[in-house]
């Protein structure tokens, strides 16, 4: 019988039932919905785009990446080193909540059905708040123990993160079912791209930069009334 089970593990965290709570955010999504600056699938595709480029692939996925190798290693120290260095990346606080609350979650819920010293040991770091638990390394810490390829890895968080703001998307009814499909079939050079260059950079080679963006995240954070918690 075949013992590997890496691909049904893929699908396990990729599935919408494993509960990180991605469907609670749209990313700042709600906030350019109620300014109606965003009128067409061309500019959510290219708000998508821009997010994955200037800040998901620089930032999340080298700390992703980094957390899988040093996984391999038993270092946990390093592990923890990934995760506050995108912590600190991380500028608008609700964003930086929303991570660690989904990689939490993810922690707790593997851990309940996985036992493994490395996997642990960093989850006792987080709960004691040695570590933050950004959802990415955590995604990058989990992968490894379950035997899911890297770039599989980087290339299920990409896709996540997209399905989650089209997700968003749909809800709010700015796009219809078949439009988040179009949307998604043109993210995939992007998302392919993008986990290509940074799967195997170093936490120094880190960065992000999308200021307009983070002013879309923090004009968020000061609304009232809001139906995502991002």
């Amino acid at each position: 019988m075949n013992t590997d089970f890496s691909d049904l593990s893929l699908l396990q965290l990729s599935d919408s039932f494993f509960p990180t709570g991605l469907y609670t955010m749209s990313n700042g999504l709600e906030t350019v919905f109620s300014e109606k600056t965003i009128t067409s699938i061309d500019d959510l595709y290219e708000l998508i785009k821009t997010n994955i480029e200037q800040q998901i692939g620089p930032a999340d996925c080298v700390a992703l990446g980094c957390a899988y190798d040093f996984t391999s290693l038993n270092n946990v120290e390093k592990i923890i080193m990934c995760d506050t260095s995108l912590f600190a990346m991380k500028l608008i606080g609700e964003l930086r909540e929303a991570s660690c609350r989904s990689g939490t979650q993810m922690m707790k819920c593997v851990g309940s059905f996985v036992s493994n010293n490395t996997l642990s040991e960093y989850h006792n770091a987080i709960k004691e708040s040695h570590s933050p638990g950004t959802h990415a390394v955590v995604t990058g810490v989990v992968s490894n123990i379950l035997g899911i390829k890297k770039q599989k890895s980087v290339l299920h968080f990409l896709y996540g993160f997209s399905v989650s703001m089209i997700g968003a998307a749909l809800r709010l009814g700015m796009i219809e079912h078949f439009q988040s499909q179009k949307i998604l079939h043109q993210l995939k050079p992007v998302i392919t791209e993008t986990c290509n260059e940074y799967i195997t950079k170093s936490l120094d080679d880190m960065w992000q930069f999308a200021p307009e963006y983070d002013i879309i995240q923090i004009e968020h954070e000061q609304q009232f009334s809001k139906m995502f918690i991002t």
